[in-house]
C-alpha cells in the first residue's frame, strides 16, 4: 500500500495522551508517515488548530500535533503543574524525546513560534528544520534593553483578564482575538475555532502573568537549522516587525509572506500556508535515523 492510498492518511486521528518521564500528560493527534512534522499551537488554541496542516500534509510527513500544558483537553493532574513558556518549552522537549521523533520538522504560530524558538536554541540536536508562523514576543535590540509592550496593549490584556476571569468570557475572547488578527475576525470566525478558543480561555490570564521571553540577535544567531519566517500580509505590525528583525539575525532563513492573511494564516489560507511549508521541508536533507 503506497503512502497516497494509505487510509491512515484520511481517517481522522484519535486522540492520544503521551505520559512524559515528568509524569506530564499531552494530549496529541498523530497522522501520516514519513519525516515527523511537529505542530505546536498559540494562544487560545489546541491540537485541533492544525487540523488543515495535518489533513493536507499527511500524505508526505508524519504529521503530529499537541496541546501544550493547561490547553484542552487537559489531563487534571497535569493542569495543576505551573503554566509558563519554560514549563512548555521544557514539556516539548520531554515528547519529542519520549515519543523517539527527533530530530523533527518542528513548527510554530504565534506563542507557539516563540515555543518552538526557544526549543530549538536550547535543545538544537530535537530540530532539523524550523517554521516561524507570525512569531509572538518581544524583539530586543542589539545593545538595548528589552522593550516592554505599548501601555494601550498592557490595560488591553488587563481588561481581557479581568473579562475572563467574571465570566465574561466572549467579550474577553472577542477583544483579544480581534486585537492580534483585525477588527471584526472574532465575530467573522468559524464555529469550531470559537469553540476551541472557549474551551482555552482559562489559559489566557495565566499567559499575560507570563511574559514572553524576548528574540535576540545572539539567539537568532545561533539556530543552526534552517528557519522559514512566515507572515500574514494584513497581520498586525508587531509579528512583521518579529518577522523582518528575525529575517536578518538567522543565518539559514528564507522569508515568506501569506498574500491576503492576517494572524491566523494557516487556517485561512490553509492552502497557500501548506504549500510553503511543504516546499520548505521537503527541499531538506533526508533525516538519517
Amino acid at each position: 500500500m503506497n503512502a497516497v492510498t494509505d487510509p491512515r492518511h484520511f481517517a481522522a486521528p484519535a486522540l492520544r495522551f503521551a505520559t512524559l518521564p515528568s509524569s506530564t500528560r499531552l494530549p496529541y493527534v498523530a497522522t501520516g508517515a514519513g519525516e515527523p512534522l511537529l505542530f505546536v499551537h498559540g494562544s487560545l488554541c489546541d491540537y485541533r488548530y492544525w487540523d488543515g496542516q495535518s489533513a493536507a500534509l499527511a500524505n508526505q510527513f508524519h504529521c503530529v500535533s499537541l496541546s501544550l500544558g493547561h490547553y484542552w483537553p487537559a489531563d487534571p493532574a497535569s493542569a495543576q503543574r505551573p503554566f509558563s513558556m519554560a514549563a512548555h518549552v521544557a514539556e516539548l522537549a520531554e515528547f519529542i524525546l519520549a515519543m523517539a521523533l527527533g530530530p523533527v520538522h518542528l513548527v510554530g504560530h504565534s506563542r507557539g513560534a516563540c515555543v518552538a524558538f526557544q526549543l530549538a536554541h536550547a535543545h538544537p540536536e530535537l530540530v532539523k528544520t524550523l517554521t516561524l508562523a507570525d512569531p509572538g514576543g518581544p524583539l530586543q535590540a542589539d545593545g538595548k534593553e528589552e522593550v516592554a509592550p505599548p501601555a494601550a496593549t498592557v490595560a488591553l490584556r488587563a481588561e481581557v483578564a479581568r473579562l475572563i476571569d467574571s465570566g465574561a468570557i466572549e467579550a474577553g475572547l472577542e477583544l483579544f482575538v480581534d486585537s492580534v488578527s483585525m477588527p471584526g475576525i472574532w465575530r467573522k470566525s468559524p464555529a469550531s475555532f470559537r469553540a476551541m478558543a472557549t474551551a482555552n480561555a482559562a489559559t489566557l490570564p495565566k499567559q499575560f502573568r507570563d511574559p514572553l521571553p524576548a528574540y535576540t540577535r545572539a539567539a537568532a544567531a545561533a539556530l543552526g537549522c534552517p528557519v522559514l519566517l512566515i507572515e500574514g500580509e494584513r497581520s498586525p505590525r508587531m509579528y512583521r516587525d518579529n518577522v523582518a528583525a528575525l529575517a536578518g539575525w538567522v543565518k539559514h532563513v528564507d522569508k515568506r509572506t501569506v498574500a491576503g492573511a492576517s494572524h491566523g494564516m494557516n487556517v485561512t489560507h490553509a492552502a497557500a500556508f501548506n504549500r510553503l511549508l511543504r516546499a520548505f521541508v521537503a527541499a531538506s536533507p533526508p533525516l538519517h535515523r
